[in-house]
């Protein structure tokens, strides 16, 4: 027994003797530290109204994002999407959670949604899907209607719950959009 803890003693000197104090200071002991950075001259800052955006060039600034609230864009559902409106199922943002299967134009591709907060809606996105839909970067409910939403808020497609698990609408250029599950 004595050898073992002999044999450990032995082998933590040695380990603490290969040791090293580290520091910023050369071998004859003088301290070394890098040289204090100069102060640069600051250009002076000017102040002063800018000019107002003309209402006849608003090329410059983006869209203002349009509230989903009523309806897509402020226009009022027509045709089929007037009777899906009517004869909707309430939906809750709970129950659109998750993953769906995307029917758009003849093509299908996956969506997602989550319930993580980005900007006015909840995060959601699509993944293999064509055209708009591409740009889908949130989604919203309200009242009867989903809203999809591009990645600036702007609204994409409107959908109504027209069976359990199946949503049904369109994009803004009128091209079917389904989900389901």
């Amino acid at each position: 027994m004595r050898t073992i803890h002999a044999v450990a003693g032995l082998a933590v000197v040695l380990a603490l003797s290969g040791c090293q104090r580290t520091s910023m200071s050369d071998f004859g002991g003088n301290s070394t530290s890098p040289a204090p950075l100069q102060a640069q001259p600051v250009p002076t800052v000017s102040s002063g109204q800018l000019d107002a955006p003309t209402t006849t060039d608003t090329s410059q600034f983006p869209a203002a994002p349009v509230s989903g609230t009523a309806a897509v864009g402020g226009v009022q559902p027509a045709g089929a999407d007037a009777a899906a409106a009517t004869n909707a199922l309430d939906v809750t943002k709970e129950s659109m959670v998750g993953n769906w299967r995307v029917a758009n134009g003849g093509s299908s591709c996956d969506m997602f949604l989550t319930l993580t907060n980005l900007g006015s809606g909840s995060r959601g996105g699509t993944r293999g899907c064509a055209g708009e839909l591409t740009q889908m970067g949130s989604w919203e409910v309200a009242g009867k209607q989903v809203v999809l939403k591009d990645r600036n808020g702007n609204p994409l497609a409107r959908l109504f719950k027209t069976a359990d698990a199946r949503f049904d609408g369109s994009t803004n250029s009128g091209q079917p959009v389904s989900l389901s599950r």
